[in-house]
């Protein structure tokens, strides 16, 4: 569709605000219960990598020294990455589980990479995707108190980020007993599936690196199983393609839930203020049972 932009009562339209330049790198500038910003070297760039995270009351108290937590990896929307931009979800974390309505779990705020959540091979130091699944994942498991096992580990992300959600739930189900894709731009995923990676004339993908190319190859070989809370809200305008792929999702028989959030627009912090506990008890849940089969 070919979008004409019209100047309002006879003013010009204002220039787009220019994009600050990518950092694997960024500094927290607020103060958020339990948050602590943290680096690691990565093994495969030789450069600093930030992360965001929230380490829950319970994490710190001396009788629970031994203790072990769930992990949610949480990947923010909107490119290029930054570990802080979805870091203000605490606020909504924090308030749920410091009043006992949900176990308590870590969450890690993920940095994205240049382009975010996707792996650029003709990039320099831009494999987002690999520096989040193969580097910062065992980094946590070493540095934290976490249960580093598949029982104790779920995804999220709202956006941009519930498409990367989404194509690394599937591609890695058995790093993952939780997976709740927001929000996600489905449709250009589609797109992307349909002109074999190209997403634009700058920005080609690999092939069948997508959400729909890459739910039809779990769909052929659906293990180990996969717990699926897709969430939006009906003011967003990602919500009527977050509907067909529900609907793709049937047609693949991939179970799934889904929390449709009336009136919520696109917006992890709004569609969180609303029914953020249901999101946390989702993954809750899912590492309770995920414990019980171990």
């Amino acid at each position: 569709m070919l979008l004409i932009a019209h100047s309002v009562s006879g003013q010009q339209n204002k220039p787009k605000k220019k994009r600050p330049p990518f950092r694997w790198v960024n500094e927290l500038k607020q103060e958020l219960p339990g948050v602590q910003h943290a680096t690691f070297c990565s093994p495969s760039m030789k450069v600093d990598v930030g992360y965001c995270i929230y380490l829950p009351p319970q994490y710190n108290n001396p009788q629970n020294r031994t203790k072990r937590f769930s992990v949610v990896y949480y990947l923010h929307g909107g490119r290029p990455g930054s570990e802080t931009k979805s870091v203000r979800l605490v606020e909504h974390i924090h308030k749920q589980i410091a009043a006992g309505k949900v176990t308590p779990m870590i969450y890690v705020f993920v940095n994205g990479g240049p382009v975010s959540h996707y792996n650029m091979p003709d990039r320099k130091h831009a494999m987002g995707e690999d520096v989040f699944v193969k580097e910062l994942i065992p980094h946590i498991d070493a540095t934290y108190r976490t249960i580093a096992a598949r029982k104790g580990r779920a995804i999220e992300g709202f956006s941009q980020g519930g498409r990367g959600t989404t194509r690394i739930m599937f591609k890695y189900p058995e790093l993952f007993c939780s997976a709740a894709p927001g929000g996600a731009g489905h449709a250009t995923e589609k797109r992307i599936s349909k002109e074999n990676g190209r997403e634009s004339a700058n920005l080609v993908f690999v092939k069948g690196d997508n959400t729909y190319d890459l739910a039809r190859k779990y769909a052929m070989h659906p293990e180990p199983a996969l717990r699926i809370l897709i969430h939006v809200g009906t003011k967003g305008f990602n919500y009527q393609n977050n509907l067909a792929y529900m609907e793709f999702l049937n047609s693949l028989n991939i179970p799934f839930e889904q929390l449709i959030v009336p009136n919520a627009p696109h917006s992890a912090m709004q569609i969180y203020e609303k029914e953020g506990l249901k999101i946390m008890q989702f993954h809750a849940d899912n590492f309770r049972r995920a414990a019980q089969k171990s």
